[in-house]
């Protein structure tokens, strides 16, 4: 009998949540408590004027937090490629919300290659690639002759494109938008500590490595998704070797992390059922720590000791760069973003799902 006397009151629960639909502009999409909390608290908007719980959401993170106005809302999806995936396609399939034209800045911390950027750096990315999707061998036991135990799927050798496709190995984005704001994140002064300048140092011995020396910028280059938190030389080129091959060339891989191509699988499903518009997402991760170690440094060194150097400058950077995204998407929203920024490359999955008009230069039979 309880049962039926609380169902009506559940109902009437969600029917009051689901009364009035909010249509953001931007979504953030953060990933862990430090990410999102970045944002809470800040001059330009207020993320916690509004709380709204629905289904599907992380324990962690029950909520999604918008603006009084619902212009601007945060989701939090937790750690890793399911969460990501999984709350994602909540937000995505919830009455309470119409995504066909919000805009969603992924903004979260990552590591970063050397030989491309440094510490604090604040990097937007074109390509999203799941560099781990493949047959794995522990390095002791691996094919003789291989520089890894890493092996494409579908194939017997390192350098062989994958002839097993799932379809999230990689995803491009609109690259007419991530130049819309590359140029709003320019104008924030990015954040930087002793620690992070003390740390690069340490990788001045190696030319290779002189991005890592410099101060933080903001970047334009590729992400490596990974559920594996990795360090060292020997995996990190493996996977910029794999994000090569996967992207014919089109790739640069320079920052590594755990959940974009999670968000983006979701994204990019909603889309084909015309739910949100997959070419209206950005991906901005900022630099925390380096994905191997310096010169005459241990992998595990770096990995266990490393990772604290960049990381407040990095978070901080999170909101500098990715509040004047947000900003300049909402000022420009009447005369360029209100109807979407036409893209001039491809968009989308490495199966063509979105069907769009312009062919992808990757992929089989690229």
């Amino acid at each position: 009998m309880k049962r039926f006397l609380t169902l009506p009151i559940f109902l009437s629960g969600l029917s009051a949540a689901c009364a009035t639909v909010i249509a953001p502009k931007v979504v953030i999409v953060d990933f862990y408590n430090d990410e999102a909390n970045i944002w809470h608290g800040i001059p330009e908007f207020d993320l916690l004027e509004q709380n709204i719980s629905i289904p599907g959401l992380s324990s962690m993170y029950p909520h999604i937090h918008c603006t009084a106005d619902g212009e601007i809302c945060q989701l939090i999806t937790d750690e890793g490629e399911i969460n990501a995936a999984a709350s994602t396609t909540a937000l995505v399939l919830s009455p309470s919300f119409n995504l066909t034209n919000t805009y969603f800045l992924l903004a979260g911390d990552a590591g970063i290659n050397p030989k491309v950027g440094t510490l604090a750096s604040v990097a937007f990315a074109r390509f999203s690639v799941q560099v781990a999707l493949q047959y794995e061998f522990d390095a002791r036991e691996r094919p003789e002759g291989s520089p890894t135990g890493y092996i494409p799927q579908g194939t017997t050798a390192v350098g062989d494109y994958p002839s097993f496709i799932y379809g999230t190995e990689v995803y491009e984005l609109n690259d007419a938008l991530r130049r819309h704001a590359i140029g709003f994140a320019r104008n924030a002064t990015l954040n930087d500590s002793a620690s992070a300048q003390a740390y690069r140092a340490t990788y001045a011995a190696d030319p290779e490595n002189l991005p890592a020396t410099l101060e933080p910028s903001i970047l334009s280059c590729d992400t490596a998704t990974s559920d594996v938190w990795f360090s060292g030389k020997i995996l990190a080129t493996a996977f910029e070797n794999a994000m090569d091959l996967f992207t014919n060339g089109s790739a640069k891989y320079c920052t590594t992390q755990q959940e974009d191509s999670g968000v983006l699988a979701a994204l990019a499903r909603g889309d084909v059922h015309g739910l949100v518009d997959f070419g209206r997402t950005i991906s901005m991760r900022t630099a925390s720590d380096f994905d191997r170690p310096a010169p005459g440094q241990s992998a595990s060194d770096n990995l266990f000791n490393g990772q604290d150097a960049g990381y407040d400058a990095a978070v901080m950077n999170i909101y500098l760069a990715g509040v004047q995204v947000v900003q300049g998407i909402l000022r420009g929203w009447n005369h360029t973003f209100a109807d979407g920024v036409e893209p001039k490359n491809y968009v989308g999955d490495i199966r063509r799902t979105l069907k769009g008009t312009i062919p992808p230069d990757f992929g089989p039979g690229a």
